[in-house]
């Protein structure tokens, strides 16, 4: 239709519709035509307002928008005053709604009026389907007259509504079917399989915006487009005298005059899933049977078939199911792999060889036993039970042989012959050379992770003429020791591990050099095939702390926990509320911290790492010292020195200065010496020799208080000179007043001016003296009288006639001195007299300890009595008879002490 036909078309519906419309009793503003168009992306659509009269409006007045824009002026096209075109291009941005609107302002297009509108379908339309195909499916012993077909549809858009048609034609009987389809596939049903006849199979696509037709499939033998079942009843045949070969034998799973087919045979090993397929050439012909040959000896075989038609058009079958058998034993084709585990002896020149070894790689059956040869002994046959053969699983098991000590100084040989039911293997062998002879290692050795395996890389002995054949890969765990190995040929430097390995454990491996059989050096590194964070962290514990330091220490990550080569450690540690780090080496298991805090808590923790992560250990907490080890000591120790320094410096002092020392604390006499307990005035005592801590003669003066006076001015003077030496507490004898059988008239007070002074009351105060026989340190004591005096004479000093203790008694009624009348009888301190004492009747209530110092009187001690002299008058002494004049004492001086209870020496 060409573009004149169309707009004539389109004024003549425009006329039709204004005429229906005005004779309608609805008030509409107008319409577009046409009404929910299907548009086609990437080409131009025109649309048509009409606008009535109850729009009030003309061509002039209307507008159009697009998704809410305006379209421009220019797409617009006047057809008459009522009704205007415009033409817009599809894209994938364009609105879904095209309005018609009436402007209600001249002046502003805010005031508009919306006549009508419409709503756009986008989309495109229908691609042609390509790679159509059909297939027949075998039902029962025939075809199915079912054809299924599938296609590759082309783009199309989801919201345009598409059908699918297939069709088919039997071109010799004129026969067209046909059936909906689905997007990529439908079913054509013939009636009955046209077997050996043409056929022509298409697909038609059609939506609003066209339709399309596939190309034509043309089928000359419809056998060609046939998928059969699988072979029927698969059966292996294992023959005894044919080891390496296998029988398979099957049915046709359709008759060959329906269709013709070939054959396809695929095997493999149980377990591995390695499929190996039978040429098709070998196969071609519809024969039931087929003969698998090189096949490994005493091996388990899985066996598939599967079929198709003749020509090789069309579809296979589907394959059949497993079907099993085990080819016939055979003897051993390769030699068993024979090594060897060293093991030194502790403090031995020998070693210790453990022989092991693999099944032969052909054993072609199960090894019942070995034939092994040592040195140039006899074959000895090792049983063994229950060996496993490649075939029966994945990795050879490791079978120990025979174990011998052999001396570092002798070399060793080892031969080795595997054998099964069948027969023997051919010889392995393998020598051990001297310890001190063993040929060089490798150069270098090292191994990598590559593709989720491990390998080892190595250089050749530095030596020009190695001789080496071959190469020795032997792995173990370092954890339970178990091993492993590989051979490897002369020209190789790198390999893969082909034994299973665990992640995160630790192998060592190494590479032997063989030379001609011959065992060479080896060369070991420890690798991971995978490493990892650790499982745990060291456990740390404080070895020793100080005021500003601490030792810790910590262990080895157990093996099974490290999981990686440890690469540092890092301590952490808390003081001050402040965490601090150190990074110290793998090596190192003891680091001393420096810097803390004294007497305060701190925390610290290890860290250890490898290449893949990190992982702390626990946290240990601990107090710091208030003072650094051996800090109290030098201190006791210099308190100590310098208090020694002091007392030793004071008594070379003191022993420097002894006379100052003893004029200041003079001696004291010794009571242990005394005999006064045993002394009596009627029974004298016993002559006693003379002693260095006896004292002499002491007199017990008992002094009127009315004459106290004149006797302390006449003492002042000699009082000085005694006082320090003889200042004690005396006791009064209380012997004067029983000797004379006399009453004590008075008590006088030891203080000075504790007495009335005008008392005019006289007292009699008693005298007594005792004379002891041996005078102070070897001096002859005085000579007494005999009879009460009132006055003393002078001895007789230093005689060396023997003496008679006497006793004198007297009374006075001169009065005590004033010294020690005060002392008694006021709070006031004075220096008392150390020639007085107190009376009789108070030193019964003196302190017992005061009796010890009455013991000191018991050798050759006396009591001095005194007599009071009138003022002016002189003492003197009798004359002993056989004594001149001359040779007299002189008279008693005035000043002589007079003494109560003191004993004071001649």
């Amino acid at each position: 239709m060409d573009q004149s036909s169309y707009r004539l078309l389109q004024i003549l519906s425009l006329a039709c519709l204004a005429c229906r419309l005005t004779s309608s009793s609805f008030k509409n503003y107008g319409t577009i035509i046409p009404q929910s168009p299907t548009v086609e992306i990437g080409k131009e659509f025109t649309a048509t307002c009409v606008v009535y009269e109850a729009a009030k409006a003309t061509a002039d007045d209307i507008y159009w928008t697009s998704g809410g824009v305006i379209v421009p002026k220019e797409q617009y096209t006047k057809i008459n005053d009522s009704a205007v075109n415009v033409t817009i291009t599809i894209t994938r941005e364009t609105g879904k709604w095209l309005l018609c609107k009436k402007n209600e302002s001249p002046s502003s297009l805010n005031k508009s009026k919306t006549i009508h509108g419409i709503e756009l379908t986008k989309g495109y339309p229908p691609e042609k389907p390509e790679n159509l195909s059909c297939m027949a499916v075998q039902f029962d012993r025939q075809i199915s007259s079912n054809v299924t077909c599938t296609w590759q549809p082309g783009k199309m858009d989801e919201k345009i509504s598409t059908t699918f048609t297939l069709f088919g034609s039997v071109i010799a009987v004129n026969q067209n079917y046909s059936t909906k389809a689905q997007r990529s596939s439908g079913c054509i049903y013939f009636g009955n399989f046209p077997n050996y006849m043409e056929l022509d199979i298409w697909v038609d696509v059609e939506n609003n915006l066209g339709k399309v037709r596939s190309d034509i499939l043309f089928i000359i033998d419809p056998n060609e487009m046939v998928k059969t079942n699988p072979p029927l009843d698969v059966n292996i045949i294992s023959e005894k005298n044919f080891s390496r070969t296998l029988l398979v034998s099957w049915k046709h799973p359709i008759h060959e005059t329906v269709v013709k087919l070939k054959y396809n045979l695929r095997f493999c090993t149980v377990g591995s899933g390695d499929w190996t397929e039978v040429p098709p050439n070998d196969t071609e012909s519809s024969k039931e049977s087929f003969r698998l040959q090189y096949l490994k000896p005493d091996m388990e075989h899985v066996v598939q078939v599967r079929c198709m038609h003749h020509t090789g058009y069309g579809y296979w079958s589907d394959w059949s199911a497993n079907s099993t058998a085990r080819t016939p034993e055979d003897k051993p084709t390769s030699k068993p792999d024979l090594w060897r585990v060293v093991i030194p002896s502790q403090g031995k020149s020998e070693r210790r060889v453990e022989v092991i070894c693999k099944d032969p790689v052909e054993s072609n059956g199960r090894i019942r036993g070995y034939n092994i040869k040592i040195q140039d002994g006899a074959w000895e046959v090792v049983p063994v039970n229950g060996s496993e053969l490649n075939s029966r699983s994945q990795e050879r098991k490791i079978i120990p042989l025979y174990q011998i000590p052999l001396s570092d100084r002798r070399r060793g040989s080892i031969e080795l012959k595997a054998w099964n039911s069948v027969g023997e293997s051919p010889r392995a062998s393998l020598g051990i050379p001297k310890l001190a002879h063993e040929p060089p290692p490798v150069a270098s050795l090292s191994c990598f992770n590559q593709d989720r395996r491990l390998w080892v890389e190595w250089q050749p002995p530095n030596v020009e003429a190695t001789g080496v054949t071959e190469y020795v890969l032997e792995w173990g765990l370092v954890s339970d020791g178990a091993i492993d190995w590989q051979r490897e040929p002369r020209h190789n430097r790198k390999a893969p591990i082909k034994g299973t390995l665990q992640r995160f454990k630790l192998y060592n491996i190494s590479v032997y050099p063989m030379y001609s059989g011959w065992t060479g050096k080896p060369l070991t590194t420890a690798c991971f095939l995978e490493q990892g964070a650790p499982l745990g962290g060291p456990s740390v514990k404080v070895r020793r702390t100080g005021k500003s330091n601490a030792e810790v220490e910590w262990m080895e990550i157990p093996l099974d926990k490290r999981r990686g080569f440890i690469t540092n450690y890092t301590i952490f540690y808390i003081t001050g509320g402040k965490e601090h780090s150190i990074v110290v080496s793998p090596d190192t298991y003891s680091y001393t911290v420096e810097g803390l805090a004294s007497n305060s808590k701190q925390v610290v923790r290890i860290m250890a790492s490898t290449v893949q992560g990190s992982t702390n250990g626990s946290a240990l907490s601990f107090n710091t010292l208030m003072y650094a080890p051996g800090q109290m000591e030098a201190t006791v120790v210099s308190v100590c020195i310098g208090v020694l320094f002091v007392i030793v410096l004071t008594v070379s002092l003191c022993m420097y200065k002894i006379d100052l020392i003893k004029k200041i604390w003079p001696p004291v006499p010794d009571p242990s010496n005394s005999t006064i307990a045993n002394w009596s005035p009627d029974f004298p005592t016993k002559a006693v020799s003379p002693k260095e801590s006896v004292l002499g003669d002491v007199s017990v003066v008992e002094v009127d208080v009315f004459d106290r006076k004149s006797l302390c001015e006449e003492d002042k003077a000699g009082l000085p000179l005694k006082k320090d030496k003889y200042l004690s507490e005396e006791h009064s004898s209380g012997i004067g007043g029983s000797s004379c059988m006399s009453t004590p008239r008075q008590s006088v007070s030891d203080s000075e001016e504790g007495g009335d002074s005008g008392q005019t009351t006289t007292s009699t105060v008693q005298y007594s003296s005792v004379v002891a026989s041996n005078g102070y340190k070897g001096q002859s004591p005085c000579t007494l009288p005999q009879s009460p005096c009132t006055l003393l004479q002078t001895p007789q000093c230093g005689s060396s006639q023997s003496q008679t203790p006497s006793f004198a008694r007297s009374e006075s009624t001169q009065p005590l001195l004033d010294s020690e009348e005060s002392q008694e009888g006021s709070g006031q301190s004075h220096q008392r007299n150390p020639y007085f004492s107190r009376s009789p009747v108070a030193s019964k209530s003196r302190d017992p300890r005061d009796r010890n110092q009455l013991e000191m009187e018991e050798q050759g001690l006396a009591s001095l009595r005194f007599c009071p002299l009138e003022e002016g008058s002189q003492q003197t002494t009798p004359t002993d008879e056989g004594q001149s004049p001359d040779e007299q004492p002189g008279p008693v001086p005035s000043y002589m002490p007079q003494l109560r209870g003191h004993r004071q020496p001649c």
